[in-house]
Order: structure tokens, then sequence, then C-alpha cells
């Protein structure tokens, strides 16, 4: 199936290697610096718990009879109200690169998000193969700031570039055209998720794939599972295999917390 480069995310190598005031390949420069073990930046110390199935039931409780495609359109309508949610992925199998020279691949992400456009995340990447670090991405409405692996202080993205992460959870025009547009929809049972969940699947079209992986995975549709809320209709988990370069990359997102409120602030070193 068709790839993906190269990537709107290709800015986190070249803000790396900049900070890095280098212009050979930065993971050399990195191994040297010390980049293994990477300094706590704002991303983490604002994150609250990770987000997950709570170990004990909510109560809900499901239509057995229920119709797949009213699910999903409720699900559409519901998740276009959200006002903040956490959000965190894992992904495994074949890499997934997040620049354009194919040597910084996602592994996890985990964040909040809130209306209307900022949203901060921890990114776990792997660099070159064998280097295992984190990324701070903090965006507020059209500006987006990453960590410098080295220092752990944030920097501007450079224009053209894009790895915002309020669009890893855009109930607007992520999640409900996914929603809404979601083909072949059905009803594959009702599991016990912390209370009935509905677990629905559905072909998603390319175009909204792209958006909720900020477009790391391009021009193929998509088989997702998701798993939604009786009640409030919401989304709750999804799961997904993307092929690239003729291999398989599994994603899960889990989804919590909705309507918290998160404070959400331009990084400490880039506000004064």
């Amino acid at each position: 199936m068709t790839d993906r480069r190269p990537t709107d995310a290709s800015g986190v190598f070249a803000v790396v290697a900049v900070a890095l005031a280098a212009i050979m390949l930065a993971v050399t420069a990195a191994v040297a610096a010390g980049w293994i073990g990477a300094p706590t930046n704002q991303a983490n110390q604002q994150l609250g718990d990770v987000p997950g199935t709570s170990p004990n039931s909510d109560g809900a409780t499901a239509d057995r009879d229920a119709d797949p495609d009213v699910v999903v359109q409720s699900a559409a309508e519901a998740m276009r109200a959200v006002t903040s949610v956490e959000f965190e992925l894992e992904r495994t199998g074949a890499p997934v690169f997040i620049d354009q020279f194919e040597r910084i691949a996602l592994d996890a992400l985990r964040g909040q998000f809130t209306v209307p456009n900022q949203a901060q995340a921890e990114l776990t990447v792997t660099v070159n193969g064998n280097l295992a670090t984190k990324l701070g991405a903090i965006a507020i409405d059209a500006e987006v700031w990453i960590s410098n692996p080295v220092t752990g202080d944030f920097e501007t993205l450079p224009d053209g570039y894009d790895i915002d992460p309020s669009k890893f959870f855009d109930p607007e025009n992520g999640w409900r055209p996914l929603l809404a547009e979601l083909r072949n929809v059905e009803l594959v049972g009702i599991e016990d998720r912390g209370g009935d969940r509905y677990h629905v699947r559905g072909i998603a079209p390319a175009a909204q794939v792209r958006e909720i992986t900020v477009g790391l995975v391009r021009n193929q549709d998509v088989t997702v599972d998701l798993w939604i809320h009786p009640a409030t209709h919401l989304v709750t988990a999804a799961e997904f295999t993307t092929v690239i370069d003729g291999a398989e990359s599994n994603w899960v997102l889990a989804l919590d917390n909705y309507g918290d409120v998160f404070t959400i602030n331009p990084p400490e070193n880039m506000s004064s």
C-alpha cells in the first residue's frame, strides 16, 4: 500500500539538529550528548496519570440490539461536543518515522487536549533503531513548541513543519468526520471495559486516518475498531493497523477524563 514520506512532522529532526549546532546527522551527536534519560520537561510535569480502562465498572449497560450505524452517528455528535480529553497512543510493529531522514520513530504519545486548539504531549521515540528518548510538545492556537532533547528547553517549530499535538485529538476535524464517514459499520459485540462498551468496526477513509495520525499515515483506508460508551457515546478506545512499505504497524489509542480541566501554558522558557 502507499506510504507517507516525507512526513508533515519532519521538523523534529531539524529542531534537534539546530539545537546541537551540527550539520551532521544528529544521531551520533545525541549519543555523545546523552539523550538517554532525557531531562524532565514542562510537558512531563503537566501531564497527569496515564489514561486507561478503570478496573472498576462504571455500571454502564449497552443494548445488545443496538443499530451500529446509530451508535456511530451518536458517537460522531458526542465527540464533536468534547471540550477536553486525555489521550494515550501506543504503536508497535513496523516503525513509523516522524522525520524525513527516517531516523526518529514514534513509539508512544500521551497528552491532553482542550478546546479550542490547545494540547500538550509527551512523545516516546526511538532514534536510529536503538536509542530511546522523549520529546515534549505544546500547542496553543497556531503556535507549536517542541522540547530540545538535550537541554529540555522548548523551541518554536520553524514555518512549514507540522507536529501539532492537538491534531492527535481534534473532535471537529478529526474524530467527528471519521465517525460520520465510517463505512461498512458492524457491531462486533458488547464488551466489559470498566462497564459495557459497544465494540464497533468499520472502514475509515484515508483523509480522516491522516488527520488522527497527524499526517504520519497517508493515502490508505483503514479498518478501525472502536469502543463506545453506551450512555455518553464517547469513544473510549480505538485500535487499527496501517501498512507502510509493505509492513504492518499497530496503533492502540485510549481516551479518558473527558471534560476535565487541564492547564496548558506556553513553555516557561518561551514566555519571558
